[in-house]
């Protein structure tokens, strides 16, 4: 039989070219299907390398907790307040003033709402840069290295969020966020607050009010007990897990759907610096947005105090 005769009848034909296009289109079909499932089998395993770096309780997913805890851990997440106020305060006000902020909180000291403004608008864009520049740097490597960098740049971004969250809160009325510089276990109460405050940044429904709920009751002089019970198993406990429940329905698909699409490089390149740094500065604007419209920051609620 000659080469190309494919049928068997002695001559080479437009027969002879059906069947090689068929097989031909045979061969596509199967190695099409095993890069699928090749591609399938690494972005799997990569789901469950990153989900293993960030899963802070051992469940086996990825959840608001975990971001909180992780990014938290990160070396200069931390904020403290009085430093942090300190610090935006000194060259702007008179002891007397930073002290009553201190004290007390910026509004009771009748620091303008303009003035915080000028302040936030520079927390924000200043974490912002970092976040972003981390982001970029993480992104450098290529191939399966960038695998690695993955669960690290969302746990740094997390971490920055929860940064620029602490600062905003401190500017807008909070008291000291205890985040347990001693390493200890997170409390309840104050992962309750900081979750709300993403759900705020996210836009999950109920978050705002949950806030809101939370500064009149810190305007209202509520026992920081009262306010603990509420927060973990009282008015307020369901809003924090409705938002509890957003990110544990939306997280992880979002992550893998959108983010982790950027992200995984059999599927095509790392999230990068600039899409870290469009992304940032709207969740935060949320929540600059929500602090700003309670009676926490308000001075003229201060007034006879």
């Amino acid at each position: 039989m000659q080469i190309g005769d494919l049928n068997g009848d002695g001559i080479i034909d437009y027969k002879d070219a059906q069947i090689a296009f068929a097989k031909a289109g045979d061969l596509s079909k199967k190695i099409v299907q095993n890069a699928s499932d090749s591609t399938g089998k690494k972005i799997a395993d990569a789901k469950m390398v990153i989900i293993n770096a960030i899963d802070q309780n051992g469940n086996g997913q990825i959840d608001v907790k975990d971001l909180i805890i992780a990014g938290l851990n990160c070396p200069g997440i931390k904020i403290n307040r009085e430093k942090f106020l300190k610090t935006e305060f000194g060259n702007k006000y008179s002891q007397k003033v930073i002290d009553d902020a201190i004290a007390n909180n910026p509004a009771h000291a009748n620091i303008p709402l303009q003035d915080i403004d000028l302040i936030d608008e520079d927390v924000i864009q200043n974490e912002r840069i970092a976040v972003s520049g981390i982001s970029a740097v993480l992104g450098t490597p290529g191939g399966a290295a960038m695998l690695a960098t993955i669960p690290t740049d969302i746990i740094q971004y997390y971490g920055y969020m929860l940064r620029a969250t602490q600062k905003l809160l401190y500017l807008y009325g909070f008291p000291q966020i205890d985040t347990n510089e001693d390493g200890k276990a997170l409390d309840s109460g104050t992962m309750n607050i900081l979750i709300i405050c993403l759900g705020v940044m996210y836009g999950v429904a109920g978050a705002n009010k949950a806030l809101n709920v939370v500064c009149t009751a810190l305007g209202k002089g509520v026992e920081k007990k009262l306010l603990a019970a509420a927060l973990t198993k009282g008015t307020i406990y369901p809003f924090v897990k409705k938002v509890a429940t957003w990110f544990s329905v939306n997280m992880t698909k979002e992550l893998f759907a959108g983010f982790f699409k950027k992200a995984i490089p059999v599927v095509g390149g790392v999230v990068g610096g600039a899409i870290t740094y469009a992304s940032f500065k709207p969740c935060c604007e949320k929540l600059k947005d929500a602090l700003k419209d309670t009676i926490l920051s308000n001075p003229e609620e201060h007034k006879n105090d």
